[in-house]
């Protein structure tokens, strides 16, 4: 056994109950590469809330980056947006307050 891994999987679990009560709504995407899509999106941004960034925040700094990829002045690659990129900027973190309420509330997003 190791002593540095969580006794329970309660953490994951509970970052994707939000999902698990919304499939009967998305039960009907119109094609495969929209239900895909969706899937990628959500995937995006409970890894930004599990590595501490606020999803709003962190999506409206993905989509102002994105058009301008290399240019000077943006990101040079797509690496450098993914949420576990140490080139993010620190105003797209949540602060501790924030953090703690999430996890208190995790159905209650920005």
């Amino acid at each position: 056994m190791d002593g540095r891994l969580e006794i329970s999987n309660n953490r994951a679990e509970r970052s994707i109950k939000p999902f698990v009560i919304g499939r009967k709504n998305w039960m009907f995407s119109v094609s495969q590469a929209g239900a895909r899509t969706s899937a990628m999106y959500y995937s995006l941004l409970i890894s930004a809330r599990e590595n501490g960034l606020s999803p709003y925040e962190y999506l409206v700094y993905v989509f102002g980056q994105a058009p301008n990829l290399g240019k000077a002045g943006y990101a040079a690659s797509f690496s450098d947006l993914l949420p576990t990129s140490d080139k993010l900027p620190l105003e797209l973190y949540v602060s501790k307050s924030e953090k703690q309420e999430q996890e208190i509330y995790p159905w209650e997003d920005d």
